[in-house]
């Protein structure tokens, strides 16, 4: 039976439209079936085929928020872009809702490079992907298989399958700890089956409690606030499933990313709680590489995690440009 989407046609993003460019909303298909949504933004003015780009992200987020901001700017920066929702999130299909897989979503970045590559305006050669927070991972893992995509930028990125398994900057990182976690979620089993549904972990608290991280209050700023909220956010509202850490927990990202032979670009806030991540990922990417010359590690002075979401006096597009147009070649 053919999925039924409810696709919203007015401008409901979280930054203004952009005079530069033309937008329309596309769907397509994952090997799994799922019909995915996105924006689609390509500059008014331009000649002969395009490099594209496909974006996503933040992990919870939508098209709505980040990834479409990312996806516009380099729209006016000459590619033509998607910014899509992830499988069972946003206005994309999928069902159960709010779950998540390494395998399907990694899929889903593909599928959108499926997507690009047959359009006729598109320059098949000249393909690259963007991922933000924890879709900065998953562009990550995406790189290690797809051999299309010429080039990747991981911003702001999460190592997910690190977070669940060890918790926030590893203080979890035990047998124990994780034995309790399993437990948890197969009890959590137990009660979604008997209630017929899949009880949700609950998005960015709020309000905030006075001990509250810095971190934290980050994400309640973008998700909570005018800044960035969004009604089918799922950080911004009722969150993922508590079931969909059980994929992440078994599994760990990143194993043969130091045989990835095109352009990766990490680029990190010097202030964000995320920074470890991004670089051990980098560390692990280049270590006994063959493939180093075109890796990229930025640094961002005085920026936070979320800063990198929306601040674009902070997110590096220039360098993102640069490396791009000089990676995505034919």
């Amino acid at each position: 039976m053919k999925e039924k989407l409810k696709l919203v046609e007015e401008w409901d993003k979280e930054f203004p439209k952009s005079d530069k460019i033309n937008h329309k909303k596309v769907t397509f298909k994952n090997h799994f079936g799922v019909t995915l949504v996105a924006d689609m933004y390509e500059p008014k003015n331009y000649n002969g085929k395009l490099p594209a780009l496909a974006v996503c992200g933040p992990y919870g987020a939508v098209k709505e928020q980040s990834s479409g901001l990312y996806a516009e700017e380099m729209a006016e920066r000459g590619f033509l872009t998607m910014a899509f929702d992830p499988s069972f999130t946003g206005e994309s299909g999928g069902t159960p809702r709010y779950m998540t897989s390494y395998d399907i979503n990694v899929e889903d970045f593909q599928a959108s490079v499926d997507y690009l590559i047959g359009l006729d305006n598109v320059d098949s050669e000249k393909i690259g992907i963007i991922g933000i927070c924890g879709w900065g991972g998953i562009a990550l893992q995406t790189a290690c298989i797809d051999t299309r995509i010429k080039a990747t930028i991981c911003s702001t990125m999460y190592d997910m399958s690190r977070i669940a398994g060890n918790g926030y900057f590893d203080q979890d990182d035990n047998e124990e700890a994780r034995y309790k976690q399993r437990v948890n979620l197969n009890n959590q089993r137990n009660k979604d089956y008997k209630n017929g549904n899949y009880a949700l972990a609950g998005g960015v608290i709020d309000p905030l409690p006075e001990n509250a991280p810095e971190f934290l209050k980050g994400y309640h700023d973008y998700y909570k606030t005018s800044r960035g909220y969004h009604e089918r956010s799922l950080n911004s509202n009722g969150g993922w499933a508590i079931q969909t850490n059980t994929s992440m927990m078994n599994v760990r990202l990143f194993h043969y990313a130091n045989e990835i032979r095109n352009a990766v670009m990490i680029v990190h806030g010097d202030k964000a709680h995320s920074f470890y991540m991004g670089k051990d990922a980098y560390n692990n990417m280049i270590k006994d590489s063959n493939y180093k010359d075109n890796k990229e590690l930025v640094i961002v002075p005085n920026a936070t995690h979320t800063d990198l979401y929306d601040q674009k006096d902070k997110i590096p597009f220039d360098k993102i440009e640069k490396f791009l147009k000089k990676n995505l070649t034919n």
